[in-house]
């Protein structure tokens, strides 16, 4: 738990400095796109959220050598490793000029890095024929590879409201930790409680008053160190099913391919188009009705984070199962198509306008 601490308390400060003299480098690192179909502040805010959440994780890394110089190291390769994703990332946080090609390429030169330094691949699904396909390093390799930069990506695409990327992040964080423990994985263990307390000190400043974004870079950055540790829990520990990771990371997975499958054969459109029906942008727009027409900025950020958990609650329909299953494969399984029809229903719910209504926040708009 130190590990935790230190971590919290390094991202905390880093992340209170880019917050208090952000005006030094608002002109480079802040949202000041207000009209986007994708935008939901009221006003310019800084989107390096992620260089906090790295010089946490550094910092109790560095503290970790000292104990646990083993540990440590692991956690350093990944970290060292994860770089072109953390930094194309943060490119496109400073100049706004790096297409989401460029930042999944460098992606998948991270998790590519990764399986050749570290090790780290996909081995094992539990089918059968795929899991002697897999025996093939090639094959390995290019799952491995996809399945990182997929995540990631689908860490970025969920990071739409204040806390949302990050409170999720966290819960899967959590639950990669109390697997690791049960099976003594130190490295995944470490790891885990290192990212937590690094997401949690970026996480104050950004829930609810939302004075910080986590940005591309932060967002790449946690999806890929989320891919890397599961990988190694499933590949090192035969106990943890393959499924397990595949249901915790059930929310951002499904937002991404639903979105996906909705762009592509419904609305005719290129899946790279951003647009404003995803599942967090409709529960913003249908049910929280809090202060709705409202431009006041603490009215808009109180609406915003009112959305968030919403989502959280989804989320925990993965989570949790996957953390209490994560030796049973059919249960995982069984639990996998529970979140696909969970989500699915709300969608349509929303879309119809026949969600319950206790489920819709309202405040009215105060007469001036």
């Amino acid at each position: 738990m130190l590990s935790f601490a230190i971590a919290f308390i390094a991202s905390l400060l880093v992340t209170l400095l880019i917050v208090h003299y952000d005006h030094l480098h608002e002109h480079l690192s802040s949202d000041t796109d207000l009209g986007g179909v994708q935008k939901f502040h009221a006003k310019p805010v800084p989107r390096i959220g992620g260089v906090g959440i790295l010089c946490g994780l550094i910092v109790s890394s560095a503290e970790l050598m000292i104990s646990y110089p083993h540990v440590s190291a692991g956690i350093f390769l990944v970290t060292l490793c994860g770089m072109p994703a953390f930094l194309s990332g943060m490119a496109e946080d400073l100049t706004k000029r790096v297409t989401p090609l460029a930042r999944l390429v460098c992606t998948m030169a991270a998790a590519l890095a990764t399986y050749w330094v570290v090790g780290a691949a996909v081995t094992r699904i539990s089918v059968p024929w795929f899991d002697a396909a897999l025996s093939i390093p090639l094959i390995s390799c290019v799952i491995t590879v996809f399945a990182v930069a997929a995540l990631a990506n689908a860490v970025n695409i969920i990071d739409g409201f204040n806390g949302l990327a990050s409170m999720v992040a966290m819960m899967m964080f959590a639950s990669l930790a109390y697997v690791a423990f049960q099976v003594s994985d130190p490295v995944v263990l470490s790891g885990s409680l290192i990212m937590m307390g690094a997401i949690l000190g970026f996480f104050i400043w950004n829930f609810p008053a939302g004075l910080i974004f986590l940005g591309d870079g932060g967002a790449y950055f946690v999806g890929f160190m989320l891919g890397e540790l599961a990988i190694l829990l499933v590949m090192r520990n035969p106990g943890v099913s393959a499924w397990y990771p595949v249901l915790l990371f059930m929310y951002p997975i499904f937002e991404t391919c639903f979105s996906i499958y909705r762009k592509k054969f419904i609305r005719g459109i290129s899946p790279g188009v951003p647009d404003g029906v995803h599942l967090h942008m409709l529960v913003y727009k249908r049910l929280m009705r809090w202060a709705v027409g409202s431009h006041a900025a603490r009215e808009i950020t109180r609406r915003n984070s009112l959305t968030s958990p919403y989502l959280w609650l989804l989320c925990m329909v993965a989570v949790v199962p996957a953390t209490l299953f994560w030796r049973h494969t059919l249960h995982l399984f069984i639990f996998v198509v529970v979140f696909i029809v969970s989500y699915v229903w709300l969608y349509m719910s929303i879309v119809r306008f026949k969600v319950p209504r206790w489920m819709v926040i309202h405040k009215s708009r105060r007469r001036s």
